[in-house]
């Protein structure tokens, strides 16, 4: 009599625990949701952001694949219109990357902070871990205004309980040497030093399983 194919398959697995067919399934899949600075603008598409957390992360000894989400110079409310058919990639983690044109086009914070509470609330619903990535706005625009906009981030990871990376250009922002011509995206040396510093709370949220 022939075996049930379940029961090859489970003495598959106790028999060769380190396959690549047991690592495939039990790879993490993280939705790297954003815009051009979670995209790679200006950078090859092996120094963006994703590719260079997913390198990151395997050399750490974690099974993941990062998806790149990230659309240059998109909005908070770009980001509204897409998250329901991102969520067809069934990530196990989200980061979300998003506010960053919102601030440069000046728009009203508080459409800003709805548009992200929608993307929270989808992302909860569909049971994904998420990671609130903090902008900041520009101070030319004005304290009224860049104080409205910076309290969004922290606000919102209290509200919807999720990890809060303070601000993702942290260490980046204002240096040249870790920046494009632009002055605003950073450079394959700066994607480094973010991914350096992300990397702790990406670890610390996998590790909760």
């Amino acid at each position: 009599m022939n075996s049930p194919r379940w029961l090859l398959t489970l003495l598959f697995f106790l028999l060769f625990p380190g396959s690549q067919l047991h690592a495939a399934a039990t790879k993490k899949t993280i939705l790297a949701f954003g815009d051009s600075l979670t995209a790679g603008y200006g950078l090859p598409a092996t120094d963006s952001f994703p590719t260079r957390l997913e390198q990151a992360l395997n050399s750490a000894g974690y099974q993941v694949k990062v998806i790149n989400a990230g659309i240059s110079g998109d909005t908070s409310a770009g980001g509204v219109a897409r998250i329901s058919w991102s969520l067809a990639e069934k990530p196990d983690l989200a980061i979300v990357e998003l506010g960053a044109n919102d601030a440069l086009r000046g728009l009203d914070p508080q459409d800003t902070r709805k548009n992200l509470a929608f993307i929270l609330t989808q992302l909860n619903k569909a049971g994904v871990k998420t990671i609130l990535a903090g902008m900041k706005a520009p101070r030319n625009l004005g304290e009224n205004y860049y104080t409205s906009f910076d309290r969004i981030y922290p606000e919102l990871a209290a509200q919807y309980q999720v990890e809060l990376y303070p601000f993702f250009l942290q260490g980046v922002v204002g240096n040249s040497a870790l920046n494009q011509a632009d002055g605003i995206h950073p450079n394959a040396a700066g994607v480094e030093v973010i991914v350096k510093q992300f990397l702790p709370l990406v670890e610390k949220v996998l590790q909760r399983g």
